[in-house]
């Protein structure tokens, strides 16, 4: 390596002696990062969705390829964020992404020791078939003096902030119309 070489890829030389006085574009770039693409750039499309950790709905742009997510990033049309994310929203890639996610459904049976996984459709009707005799079991017509009640003590809910409105609100007609009355959301605890 020539003086003549060092002295040219050196960034002040650049900047004096090129387009860019003030040393903030091509002037400052290494070859190395003027040869970088961004993450983005090879994405095959993006799709809009909201981050899902709090309530407060941050605007997200997923940029997907070959039905893989490369990226996400903040959706700066949103007009709840603005394009920002906080550090768990920009992490929110490896939600989907990690080799560690949870694909199956899960079931420990009482008193074992090990976990197995169940077929989605078993899994679903053991919850409902729980669902229908705690029901039963604590349905509540009437109180000692004859009042109507129609409901149940025995099921109740919890939903958490990641939930959006529309969600919030078929959870409490689905509990309601299944007579719960405790029906929460950990935003207001």
């Amino acid at each position: 390596m020539g003086l003549r070489t060092f002295i040219e890829g050196w960034p002040v030389y650049r900047q004096l002696t090129g387009s860019d006085p003030l040393g903030r574009g091509a002037a400052a770039q290494s070859a190395r990062s003027a040869e970088l693409t961004a993450r983005t750039e090879t994405a095959d499309g993006v799709a809009r969705s909201v981050c899902p950790y709090c309530a407060v709905g941050c605007g997200q742009r997923v940029f997907h390829a070959d039905n893989t997510v490369t990226q996400i990033e903040g959706d700066p049309d949103s007009p709840i964020s603005r394009g920002r994310l906080c550090p768990k929203g920009s992490a929110s890639k490896s939600l989907v992404t990690s080799p560690l996610r949870q694909t199956t459904v899960r079931y420990r049976r009482p008193y074992a020791t090990e976990w197995e996984d169940l077929d989605l459709d078993v899994a679903v009707d053991m919850i409902a078939d729980r669902i229908i005799a705690a029901r039963a079991q604590t349905w509540e017509d009437s109180d000692s003096e004859g009042r109507p009640l129609n409901r149940t003590l025995g099921i109740s809910s919890l939903g958490g902030a990641t939930l959006d409105n529309e969600e919030n609100y078929l959870i409490k007609k689905l509990f309601t119309a299944m007579g719960a009355l405790q029906i929460e959301n950990q935003a207001r605890i």
